[in-house]
Order: structure tokens, then sequence, then C-alpha cells
């Protein structure tokens, strides 16, 4: 499958405009593969996550997600391809800390020392001021407990307290593995509304989620990848195309009938259609002219998990030879 993009590959190198005059800082992924022994698990993947915008990287486990976040992080080496933040590598970086916020792992702490203990060393090795500790530590949620081993934490504590790390620093860009995992909803809200305010402050958010339901709410961009290679990419308002829901009896002659016309269907459930190119009212038309009565004609809107299980699976059923 295609990816639903039209953007064309960035060039190698450093690119002046990935870092503005306003200290806006672009993340760039251009023709990354990775491999290790016979196994490639990222594949020629070429993308961009601009500033002001939350990008959610999407993809099935083992597509190759997390790997491309090491490689962008230079916690691994990659094969072909460059990955830069702002046109220069995360090494190269004159203080990455300041510059990019990561959370990899949930777990990324002493578990004896506390959690503003942490943060606290974290703050002295960037030149990061101590007031931002205790202002992190309010943001996320941990105020009451920082004090408290944070090896004594909940997932969801040590969720809170990875992004209070790498919020610390100020850092315009972001790059987050799976950070809402273990996060009740308040602190699934939380985590929303600091992502939505750092990018709405110019910085560039990247983050990686299997909780498809809350990154609709919270993402701008979408990447899709599926085997390490790029299945889709784009503003998700322009991914989730309007669609209509019809419901019939001959659900087949009016698929017949409508695909005639140039429209695109495809079976949503029993006696039930989605149908795409063609308005709403023109179905109803084209229903009564070829006496089809409708139950329902409806709009329909399809959620990112409906998009991600085509996206993902249209590929895996192509390449074992299979008829979807």
């Amino acid at each position: 499958m295609r990816p639903e993009s039209h953007a064309s590959a960035a060039p190698t190198g450093r690119n002046p405009e990935d870092a503005s005059a306003e200290g806006d800082v672009v993340l760039r992924v251009d023709h990354l593969t990775k491999r290790y022994g016979d196994h490639t698990v990222v594949d020629d993947l070429t993308f961009v996550a601009s500033p002001g915008r939350v990008t959610g990287f999407l993809g099935p486990n083992g597509s190759g997600k997390s790997t491309a976040m090491k490689v962008m992080l230079d916690l691994a080496a990659a094969d072909q391809g460059t990955c830069t933040i702002g046109g220069r590598r995360y090494r190269d970086l004159a203080n990455p800390a300041r510059t990019v916020g990561a959370l990899l792992e949930s777990n990324a702490f002493h578990p004896g020392r506390s959690g503003r203990n942490h943060l606290m060393i974290l703050a002295d090795a960037t030149g990061t001021p101590h007031s931002r500790v205790d202002e992190m530590l309010e943001q996320v949620g941990l105020a009451h407990a920082a004090n408290r081993r944070a090896g004594a934490y909940s997932l969801g504590m040590g969720q809170r307290l990875g992004l209070a790390a790498a919020l610390l620093g100020e850092p315009k860009v972001l790059i987050l593995d799976e950070p809402g995992n273990g996060l009740d909803p308040q602190g699934t809200r939380t985590l929303r509304d600091l992502l939505r305010a750092h990018a709405a402050g110019g910085g560039t958010v990247l983050v990686s989620s299997h909780l498809l339901g809350e990154v609709e709410h919270l993402v701008d961009d979408v990447i899709v990848i599926n085997e390490g290679r790029l299945v889709a990419q784009g503003a998700l308002a322009d991914l989730q195309q309007p669609a209509s829901l019809v419901r019939a009896r001959e659900s087949d002659r009016l698929a017949a009938v409508l695909e005639g016309e140039g429209a695109t269907t495809s079976a949503h459930a029993t006696n039930t259609l989605v149908v795409r190119g063609m308005p709403i009212d023109e179905i109803g038309d084209r229903a009564f002219t070829n006496g089809i009565a409708l139950n329902e004609l409806s709009p329909h809107g399809e959620s990112l998990e409906e998009l991600f299980l085509g996206w993902t699976s249209d590929l895996t059923t192509a390449e074992e030879g299979l008829t979807p």
C-alpha cells in the first residue's frame, strides 16, 4: 500500500530551514534504514515532524517505531539515512537535553531516589534551574509524592516522572514513546494538556502510542509505519475524509450502482456500506432512481482506529498474497 502522502523526500544533510531564527526546531527523518542481522527493522523511512504540531507516530507492535526513536536519539546507529533535529544529529547538539526531551522507558530512574531528587540530578547535569523541578512536579501531578522513593511509584506515576524529566530543560522537541501507558483518566488529560501547550508554544512533539482513541484527540498529524515502512502520513483532518453510512437490504446492488457513478464503497456491517466520493444527497437520489429502499443514510467520519486497521492490514494481506 502506498503512503497516503504527497510530501517529497527530504534531502540528505543539514537543512537551514530546520532551525529558524525564532528557535523553531524541525525533526527530520530522511531515508532511514536500520537492520539487525538479516532483519530490516526500519526500511527507507522518511518524514518530518514540524514545530507547532503534535505528530502521532503509529504502528503495530514490532513495526519499528521504538527503533526509529532510538536512532533519532543516537541510541542506535542507522545503516542508511539520517535523523536530524534542527539540522543536526542529536549527538552534535550543543546541549542535547535542553533541546530534546525524551521518554523511551517508564522506569529510567534509580528506584532508591525520590522523584524530586531524580529531577534535581538531571537539573544539575543539564544546567537547568532548580526552580523547574518543583514546577514540573506540580504540572505532572506528582507534587504530593515528590519525596517518596521512585521505586515505589506505580506505573502511571513513573510515567508522570518520566514526562517531568522530558520537559524539565524546556526543550523545543519532545520524543515520547508510549507516554500514556498506565495513566489514569486525570493523568491522560494532564498529558494531553501539556503536549498541546508545548506545541502551541512552537514546540515539536513526536509521540508514539497504541491508545488510538486518545491519539485522535491529541495529534495534528500522523505518521503510520508497518514492518518498518511508511504506509500513511499527513494531517489527521485530511486523512479522515468525510464519508456516508448507508444501510439497505439491497446493499450489493446499491454498491454496484454507486461505484458505476464513480463512488467507492466498502462493507461496514450487515447490509451496510461506507461510501466515499459522492455527496450524501446524490447517494439518496441514486438509490431512489434505481428503486433501492434505504434504511439509513447518514454522515460517517472514520475513527483513527478504523483508518489505522485499514492502513496496516492492507499491507500485511498484500504481502501474504491474500485477498483483502
